[in-house]
């Protein structure tokens, strides 16, 4: 009986799982390295650049154009509901790409179309890309 319970609670936290990371956005961004991001954010007319470190990470430098929204911010959500159109492809980026690809999964369930810079600006500055 206790096999049975387990096998149950196993395959119910499967489908939960499965079921979340369509919600959560998961699969609804793209993560590209630093020369095809370079690509992508040449089109400024159709691409925002969005850095969401803290803003003295951003102080510190960011990638031209970008402007700055802390994904640790509780207000992270709504300040970006508030500045970003649905219109324009959100090319994002932190530090290393752990927090732009929450913030990429947030707002690719929101409706925008993300992609996700790999590798973060350590990669951008790796590859001797501008900064600001």
């Amino acid at each position: 009986m206790n096999r049975m319970y387990l096998v149950v609670i196993l395959i119910v936290v499967v489908l939960v799982a499965w079921a979340m990371k369509g919600k959560l956005g998961v699969d609804a961004f793209k993560t590209v390295g630093v020369d095809e991001f370079e690509t992508l954010i040449a089109d400024a007319d159709s691409v925002i650049v969005l850095d969401v470190r803290t803003p003295l990470e951003y102080n510190e430098a960011h990638i031209p154009h970008a402007i700055n929204i802390d994904v640790k911010e509780e207000s992270f959500k709504t300040k970006a509901l508030e500045l970003l159109p649905k219109d324009k492809t959100i090319a994002v980026y932190c530090r290393s790409g752990r927090r732009s690809a929450d913030a990429a999964g947030i707002l690719a369930g929101e409706g925008y179309q993300m992609v996700n810079l790999d590798g973060g600006i350590l990669a951008w500055l790796k590859a001797q890309k501008p900064i600001e």
